[in-house]
């Protein structure tokens, strides 16, 4: 454990802060881990929760995953478990995972990696997870999700508190208000060594082209603050989608029949709705029944069955197929061709 404890500068105060507001409202936590890199960001949501964890009584500790992707990989995530040792977390674990080739190296390498902490989490009894993902890391993830053009969930950012099914635990983002800068001042006013990973600035990676040529320029180009309005802009549009969420799932309850061939929802009563609410009905009622998630190009597709309707025949979509029959659209899932 840390013998000299760091002078209270603005920076340590305002991640101390933010880390005890998320703490303090996550509630009854019989254990909960950092996900710890060994960078700024990461080291310093690691020491904040060591404070604060004791001064709250909650139990803190720390999960390391070494994805083996650097030469001297094993190196630094002992280095990292060594960090949170004098920290106090307890308990600290490392596990390595082996990285799939399933949707590009950086959904791969996320996949692995939550797929760890989830198992790691829950072999310790841990009911929270804490990430040390950033104001920074918001503002990007806004830009990649417009840049992808599928609607506003792609732009929804990351959620202060969430969880990914089907596990149970909670992942928290107590830093998403905290800028990246201001964890790296947390690192140096705490003598704390943060590791630089060299895949942050390699420019092979489309979200590392965002960080350090998209947004400066947009900065520069616009003047200061586009991080913080890409951010607010997250939070806005995630507010909007949940209450249009309950909102939609409500109407299913009178609209949808299920059956034991598939399911079925009234044509008047979708089409008495608007525009996005209809195609959200759509999308979240065979998510609900089948597990399938359609793209808005596929929605679409349905809802011309229900506004443009001259008797097309059955559409055959990702894990589904959709017919109109006798003010119905009918959902069943797709047949399982075998070679």
């Amino acid at each position: 454990m840390q013998s000299n404890r760091p002078r209270l500068t603005p920076a340590i105060a305002d991640v101390r802060r933010a880390v005890r507001g998320v703490l303090a409202d996550s509630g009854p936590a019989p254990l909960a881990l950092v996900a710890l890199s060994g960078g700024p960001d990461s080291l310093a949501l690691a020491a904040a929760t060591a404070f604060e964890g004791r001064r709250l009584g909650i139990r803190t500790g720390a999960i390391i995953v070494d994805h083996g992707l650097q030469e001297r990989s094993g190196e630094i995530a002992a280095h990292a478990a060594d960090q949170a040792n004098e920290l106090g977390l307890d308990p600290v674990l490392v596990t390595r995972v082996r990285i799939g080739l399933s949707g590009g190296p950086e959904s791969a390498a996320r996949d692995a990696r939550y797929a760890a902490l989830d198992d790691a989490a829950r072999r310790a009894g841990a009911s929270h997870v804490l990430l040390g993902h950033t104001l920074d890391d918001q503002a990007e993830t806004v830009l990649l999700g417009l840049a992808r053009g599928s609607g506003p969930a792609s732009m929804h950012g990351m959620a202060s508190v969430s969880a990914r099914a089907p596990s149970t635990i909670a992942y928290l983002r107590p830093l998403l208000s905290i800028r990246r800068a201001t964890t790296v001042q947390y690192c140096v006013d705490a003598g704390l060594d943060a590791w630089t990973d060299p895949h942050n600035s390699d420019p092979s990676f489309t979200r590392v082209r965002v960080r350090t040529t998209v947004l400066p320029v947009l900065e520069a180009e616009l003047g200061p603050g586009v991080v913080e309005a890409l951010a607010r802009t997250a939070d806005q549009l995630r507010e909007d989608s949940s209450a249009l969420d309950q909102f939609a799932a409500e109407l299913i309850e009178d609209l949808a029949d299920h059956a034991e061939a598939g399911l079925s929802l009234d044509v008047p009563g979708l089409a008495a709705n608007p525009a996005a609410l209809r195609q959200r009905i759509i999308r979240l009622a065979v998510s609900a029944e089948f597990g399938v998630s359609l793209s808005r190009k596929h929605t679409l597709e349905v809802a011309r069955l229900i506004t443009d309707w001259h008797g097309q025949g059955t559409l055959n979509l990702p894990g589904v197929s959709v017919t109109r029959e006798r003010g119905l659209i009918v959902f069943s899932a797709a047949a399982i061709v075998e070679n």
